[in-house]
């Protein structure tokens, strides 16, 4: 099939899953065209089967903000038009959702025919899709894809609480492809380079805005450097870096804290880990504690939206309710000061993130492309 992917390009879920989906359907042999306004920084190549085509914005001193939308939706237009596209996969709500719509529109004037399936990923729907200013236009965009999905059970109910939804939701869970955390465990993981060995590692990672809590990450990773000898890794960037630099000065741990910013190199980091912290205000399904998972690294969450259908209390991690910062400590440390114990939990995790396994999820996703292109 010729599919088009539009998501966002960047180290965020959404374009995680959307960049991995593609470059999986191309190695499958579909033609998989990506339309977004920078190469996904998960892109690792370009070939016959995988396309890049940059929306470009032009500047006019009339806008205070670039029309986004309507050059994604013209840059849509061409795409489809020139590359016969029969399915165009729109992550994120928005504005992609209401461009797709618009796109398929004009198409149509033309006597192109294209499907639209769009995947809802959670803040897309709960915290800027709900609000007044866009309601509207996301309801009416989602109720006229030909196909919804949602990564989890949660965001499909939080999605049918907050809008009128005349569509069925079908839920489809993030991914991983397994193969890439295996095979840092098959070579030496040279943990040395980050800790000694009688120390342990936790392991964050996150766009560091506000609903991820990384101020609770410090305060957890306070109380577990009092009992275990153990590092911090701060991956990612964002708002709130500079307040959780702040917090680890306060508290004492910049010789036990590494902020490692932005990286590609996720799987790598993850295997150095021991336990990965999540104490987020929400999240919609939990890609970085799938990845985690994967990695064999336990997870200490918190139990808001999607958490729990991926992280299994007391099996793969432990579950606690947001900003129970003492209690997801005591977690932490229950796993870490037992080496039996954390290669229960190590073992358990990676068993599990095997459900979500790319050779899983991808059959769903070709079978929905191919459900909507013949209706």
């Amino acid at each position: 099939m010729k599919i088009g992917i539009v998501c966002y390009p960047t180290f965020g879920g959404s374009g995680v899953v959307a960049t991995e989906l593609g470059m999986a359907l191309a190695d499958k042999g579909h033609e998989v065209h990506f339309i977004t306004y920078n190469q996904p920084v998960r892109l690792d190549f370009i070939s016959h089967r995988l396309h890049f085509h940059e929306v470009l914005l032009e500047e006019y001193p009339l806008f205070q903000y670039q029309p986004y939308e309507l050059a994604l939706s013209s840059k849509m237009v061409e795409v489809v038009e020139k590359y016969e596209l029969e399915v165009l996969h729109v992550h994120y709500a928005i504005p992609h959702a209401y461009a797709a719509f618009m796109a398929k529109k004009m198409l149509q004037e033309k006597g192109i025919g294209v499907k639209v399936v769009t995947t809802l990923h959670g803040t897309d729907i709960t915290l800027v899709g709900s609000h007044p200013t866009y309601k509207t236009a996301v309801e009416f965009s989602i109720n006229n894809s030909d196909v919804v999905t949602a990564v989890s059970n949660s965001l499909k109910a939080d999605t049918l609480r907050l809008f009128n939804i005349q569509k069925d939701i079908k839920v489809v869970y993030n991914f991983i492809d397994t193969k890439k955390y295996n095979k840092f465990h098959e070579e030496e993981c040279k943990r040395n380079a980050l800790a000694k060995s009688s120390e342990r590692i936790v392991t964050h990672i996150s766009n560091f805005r506000p609903v991820k809590r990384t101020g609770d990450v410090i305060k957890i990773f306070a109380k577990i450097s009092q009992e275990i000898p153990s590092k911090l890794l701060m991956v990612g960037d964002g708002p709130e870096r500079f307040k959780a630099e702040r917090l680890t000065k306060k508290y004492n741990l910049s010789d036990k804290v590494l902020f490692l910013g932005n990286s590609d190199e996720v799987a790598k980091i993850l295997c150095f880990s021991d336990v990965f912290l999540l104490p987020s205000t929400t999240e919609s399904f939990g890609l970085a504690a799938l990845e985690a998972m994967a990695a064999e690294t336990p997870v200490i969450s918190t139990n808001a939206g999607g958490l729990p259908e991926v992280n299994i209390n007391g099996k793969t991690g432990f579950l606690s309710n947001v900003g129970a910062v003492d209690d997801m400590a005591k977690n932490t440390i229950t796993i870490l000061k037992d080496d039996e114990v954390l290669a229960r939990f190590k073992h358990n995790a990676k068993e599990h993130a095997k459900q979500f396994s790319l050779t899983t999820i991808l059959p769903a996703y070709e079978a929905l492309y191919k459900s909507c292109s013949k209706s």
